[in-house]
C-alpha cells in the first residue's frame, strides 16, 4: 500500500542528511543566511551548538531540507506556512536560541477565523525523549534522553465550594509504569506526597505536588486511598518502561442483550519501533480487539479524553481495526503539504493518499462512540475524523483540542569531517494537514461533541453508574437517544461525591500532535 513510504517502524534518524552548518562547508545562495565558520566537534561550545541549531532549523523550515539544509537543488522548504514567514536572519541577536527564533516564525500565519496564529503547535525536542516515546514505545532512556517518569497523571479538586483545600486524584496510570505496577489507577486518591498530607489551591502547594510527581528525577513516596477506601503507601522510582497505552478495556451487555466494547487509550505510541518490531502498543491493541471480535460487539466506545495524539501509523492501525468491511481499499485520509512540496510530490517520494488495507478488522458496528475532551488532539482527532465517512461516529464529552495538522520529525545532529556526532535536537514544525475521504478537516478550533458530558475525575475506569460519559453513551445504546435529565445528574453528584478537576490544573504532560515517521525516512533520502 505504501510503495515508497511504509517501511514499518523506521525512526527519522537524519543525522547523515542534516549535518549542521558549523561543521561542514555550506553552499551559499541568495535566500539563505551565511553559515557560521566550521569548527571541530571536540571544541564545540554551547553557543556554537545553538547557532548551528538555529541555522539548520531555519533552513529546513524555510529553504531546503536536502543535504542538511545546505543545497537548494536537492530540497524544498518543509514548513506548512513557510510562505507567510518573511526572510529572517537566524544569527540575529534578536534570537538568543532556537526556541526564540521558532516562536517568532510561528507568529506570521494568521487564522482569520480566530485572528490568532495558526501555529501554536511547533516545538523543539532537545533530548529525544518524545521521539523515543512515540516511535519506540519506551518512556525514556534514548541515546539522548536522560529522564524517566512514574507513569501517572493526576488532577487537583477542591474539597468543597469556596474552600481552599485540595484533594489529588489519579487520572490514569500506565499499567507497565512504576505507578501502575504499584497498584495505582484511576479512582485512587493521593493523600500524601513525601510526607505532606495537606494541599491547597495555591501556586506553591500545587507546584510542590507537580515537582514531586511530574518533575522528579528521584523517588517519590505516595500515600494512596483506593476507590474502595483501602489504603497503602508506596515509594516509586522513575524508570523507563514499555508503554501500554490501553488503560482499561471491557465488554458490556446492553439492555437489548447486544455487546458493547469499551477501551481507554492515552497515547498513540507507534505500533512498530525503529527496527520494524511490534511494540507493546500493538500487542495491547491486538489483545483488546481480539476480545471485542470474540464477543461479537455491535457498539464500540473509544475513550480518548486524555489522548493528545502521537504516531499517525497507530491512528491508521486503529481505524483499520474499527472500520467496516466496506471501507477496505478506500481512502482513509489525504495529506496536504505546502505548495512547493505538493508541486514536487514525485521527487520527494511523499504520499498524498492513505488507504484502508484490503481487509479491515471485521467488526460490523452500529455505532462508534468517542469520549473526548479539550485534551483530545491531533492523531486522536485524525482517528475519529477518518471513520466518519464509513461508520456512524458520535462524540461525547467536551469539544476536542483542534489540531488538524502534523509533523515530520527532523533529527538535527552535527558532524565533523571524521564523523564525530553531536545530537542537537528533534525539530517538530508543522509540515502537513489532513482531510478525511469526504474532504473534511481544518478543525483548528476543535470538533464539537454530539452530547456534552462531565469528567468526574474520582470515578474508576468503566464505572457506568457514575461516569457521566459512559452513562450517556449506554443510555443512547439502550434507548436510541441521549438522556437529558440534568436534575438527576446533580443529585447523583451530591450523593456519590463525584468530583471535577479545578479548571486548567490537570498537568497532562502528554504530547499534543501527530507525527508521521515514515515521511521522515523518505525525506532523509534526499542528500
Amino acid at each position: 500500500m505504501y510503495n515508497k513510504l511504509f517501511s514499518t517502524g523506521t525512526k527519522a534518524m537524519l543525522a547523515g542528511a542534516f549535518c549542521a552548518g558549523v561543521f561542514m562547508s555550506c553552499h551559499k545562495d541568495n535566500t539563505s543566511p551565511t553559515p557560521p565558520t566550521p569548527v571541530d566537534t571536540t571544541q564545540l561550545t554551547s553557543a556554537q551548538a545553538e547557532d548551528s541549531l538555529k541555522y539548520l532549523m531555519y533552513q529546513i523550515m524555510q529553504v531546503t531540507y536536502g543535504d542538511g539544509g545546505r543545497t537548494l537543488a536537492t530540497g524544498l522548504p518543509t514548513y506548512f506556512w513557510y510562505s507567510s514567514v518573511p526572510k529572517l536572519d537566524p544569527f540575529s541577536a534578536s534570537y538568543p536560541n532556537a526556541d526564540t527564533l521558532l516562536a517568532v516564525m510561528k507568529r506570521y500565519a494568521i487564522n482569520t477565523a480566530t485572528a490568532a496564529p495558526y501555529d501554536h503547535y511547533s516545538f523543539i525536542d532537545r533530548n529525544g525523549t518524545l521521539t523515543n516515546k512515540l516511535m519506540n514505545g519506551i518512556s525514556a532512556s534514548t541515546f539522548a534522553a536522560t529522564t524517566s517518569d512514574f507513569g501517572l497523571e493526576y488532577a487537583p479538586v477542591l474539597v468543597s465550594s469556596g474552600s481552599n483545600q485540595v484533594r489529588i486524584f489519579v487520572l490514569y496510570a500506565d499499567k507497565n509504569s512504576p505507578a501502575g505496577k504499584a497498584g495505582i489507577d484511576r479512582g485512587c486518591e493521593i493523600t500524601a506526597v513525601n510526607g505532606t498530607t495537606s494541599f491547597t489551591n495555591t501556586s506553591s502547594s500545587l507546584q510542590f505536588v507537580y515537582n514531586a510527581i511530574m518533575g522528579s528525577t528521584s523517588t517519590v513516596t505516595l500515600g494512596i486511598t483506593r476507590a474502595d477506601k483501602t489504603t497503602f503507601t508506596t515509594t516509586l522510582n522513575p524508570v523507563a518502561y514499555s508503554i501500554n497505552p490501553v488503560l482499561f478495556d471491557t465488554v458490556y451487555t446492553a439492555a437489548n442483550n447486544t455487546k458493547v466494547g469499551y477501551f481507554g487509550l492515552y497515547t498513540f505510541a507507534s505500533v512498530f519501533n525503529d527496527k520494524g518490531q511490534a511494540t507493546y502498543t500493538k500487542t495491547a491493541l491486538d489483545q483488546a480487539f481480539t476480545k471485542f471480535t470474540a464477543s461479537g460487539i455491535k457498539n464500540l466506545i473509544v475513550d480518548l479524553r486524555y489522548n493528545g495524539g502521537g504516531a499517525t501509523t497507530t491512528a491508521e492501525y486503529l481505524d483499520s481495526a474499527i472500520a467496516p468491511a466496506s471501507a477496505a481499499g478506500k481512502t482513509m485520509y489525504t495529506y496536504k503539504y505546502n505548495d512547493k512540496i505538493m508541486q514536487n510530490l514525485a521527487a520527494t517520494g511523499l504520499t498524498e493518499t492513505v488507504k484502508f488495507p484490503g481487509r479491515t478488522g471485521g467488526l460490523a458496528l452500529d455505532n462508534v462512540f468517542f469520549i473526548t475532551s479539550s485534551n483530545t488532539a491531533s492523531a486522536s482527532e485524525l482517528t475519529l475524523n477518518n471513520l466518519k465517512p464509513y461508520v456512524k461516529v458520535l462524540l461525547v464529552g467536551e469539544k476536542t483540542y483542534g489540531k488538524p495538522v502534523g509533523f515530520i520529525d527532523f533529527n538535527i545532529s552535527a558532524y565533523n569531517h571524521s564523523g564525530t556526532v553531536k545530537y542537537l535536537a528533534d525539530l517538530y514544525a508543522i509540515n502537513f494537514a489532513t482531510h478525511n475521504a469526504n474532504g473534511s478537516g481544518d478543525y483548528y478550533t476543535g470538533i464539537d461533541v454530539d452530547k456534552a458530558a462531565v469528567d468526574y475525575v474520582n470515578v474508576p475506569w468503566g464505572a457506568t453508574a457514575d461516569d457521566d460519559n459512559l452513562k450517556k453513551i449506554m443510555g443512547y445504546i439502550n434507548t436510541g437517544a441521549f438522556p437529558t435529565a440534568r436534575a438527576a445528574q446533580l443529585n447523583t453528584e451530591t450523593v456519590n461525591g463525584l468530583r471535577t478537576a479545578i479548571p486548567n490544573t490537570k498537568p497532562l504532560n502528554n504530547f499534543n500532535g501527530m507525527v508521521d515517521y515514515r515521511l521522515s525516512k523518505e525525506m532523509s533520502k534526499l542528500k
